[in-house]
C-alpha cells in the first residue's frame, strides 16, 4: 500500500496526511492516484463525521511534483512520450491533473466539513488542495505563493477557482501575476485561511476543530459546508431550492428533533425567569 497520503480513522474523524516530506509534499502521478481514491472513500464512508488533512515535516505542500512529472518517462499511462521514456506530454499532464481534481470535488461537493492543518510553504497546486478544506489553521510561520507563471505554468488543482472564492479575484490575480509570497498573518487577512496559530499549537487546533463538529449536529455542519461551497456556480434560485429541501430533511432527523426539543426547553426556563 502507498504511503504517500496516510490514513488514520478513529471515532468518527479521518486524519489525511500528505507523507512526501523529502519533496516538499508536492503531489507526484501515485500520489495523485491516492489523493482520489481516499477522497472517495472518506466521503463515502457513514462512520466519518469529520476529516484533518495534514502534512509531514516542515512543509503542507509545494504543489505538483513537476520535476518527477517531467523525468517520469512511462510512470503512468500509455502516452507515446512516456514510452519513449522522455517523460509524459502534456495531455498525460491533463489526465492526471484530471484524476486529482476527482478527489478535490470529491472532498468539495461532500457533506463532510475538513479542516486543514497548514505550516510552512504552500505553493501552486498546493493552495488548491489546501482550499479543499472548509476552515483552514495555519501556523505563524506558514507562507504562501503562486510561481505558477514562474515556471510557465496555469493554475491546476482548483486554484483558478477556489482562490478567488476565497480571496476575491483582484487579490487572487496579485498572487498569480506577481511572484509574491505572502504571510500568515496577511493570510488571514485576506481571508485565505480562518486563524493563525502558534507552530507548536496547530495540531491541536484543527483536532479540537474536528471533535467539536463530530461531537456536535455534524450532519448539519456538513450540509452548511456543501450548501456554501457547491452554491457559487448555481442560480440563485437553484440554491434557493437546496437550501429549503435540506432544512426540510434535516428537521426531520433525530438529531434536529433532539436539539430543538432541548434549546425549546432551555427557552421556556429563560421566559419563566
Amino acid at each position: 500500500m502507498s504511503d504517500s497520503i496516510l490514513l488514520e480513522a478513529s471515532e468518527g474523524v479521518a486524519r489525511l496526511t500528505f507523507n512526501r516530506p523529502a519533496s516538499l509534499n508536492a503531489m507526484d502521478f501515485e500520489m495523485g492516484e491516492r489523493w482520489r481514491d481516499l477522497a472517495r472513500a472518506v466521503t463515502g464512508d457513514p462512520a466519518v463525521r469529520a476529516v484533518i488533512l495534514d502534512a509531514a515535516g516542515p512543509v503542507f505542500c509545494a504543489g505538483g511534483d513537476v520535476i518527477a512529472m517531467s523525468a517520469a518517462g512511462g510512470s503512468v499511462g500509455d502516452s507515446a512520450s512516456a514510452s519513449s521514456g522522455e517523460g509524459p506530454g502534456g495531455a498525460e499532464i491533463t489526465r492526471m491533473a484530471g484524476i486529482i481534481n476527482e478527489g478535490i470535488r470529491a472532498f468539495v461537493e461532500s457533506a463532510k466539513p475538513i479542516v486543514a492543518a497548514v505550516q510552512g510553504a504552500v505553493a501552486g497546486g498546493g493552495l488548491g488542495l489546501m482550499l479543499t478544506a472548509d476552515y483552514i489553521v495555519a501556523a505563524e510561520d506558514a507562507r504562501f505563493v503562486s510561481r505558477y507563471a514562474n515556471i510557465g505554468l496555469t493554475p491546476d488543482l482548483g486554484v483558478s477557482t477556489l482562490l478567488p472564492a476565497a480571496i476575491g479575484p483582484r487579490r487572487a490575480l496579485r498572487l498569480l501575476l506577481q511572484d509574491e509570497t505572502i504571510d500568515a498573518e496577511t493570510a488571514e487577512h485576506w481571508g485565505l485561511v480562518t486563524e493563525v496559530v502558534p507552530a507548536d499549537a496547530v495540531a491541536d487546533r484543527a483536532a479540537e476543530i474536528a471533535r467539536f463538529w463530530r461531537d456536535g449536529a455534524t450532519a448539519a455542519f456538513g450540509q452548511a459546508k456543501r450548501l456554501v461551497r457547491t452554491g457559487a456556480g448555481r442560480s440563485f434560485t437553484e440554491n434557493l431550492d437546496d437550501e429549503a429541501a435540506t432544512i426540510g430533511a434535516a428537521f426531520d432527523t433525530a438529531d434536529a428533533r433532539a436539539r430543538i426539543a432541548a434549546f425549546a426547553a432551555v427557552s421556556r426556563r429563560r421566559a419563566a425567569r
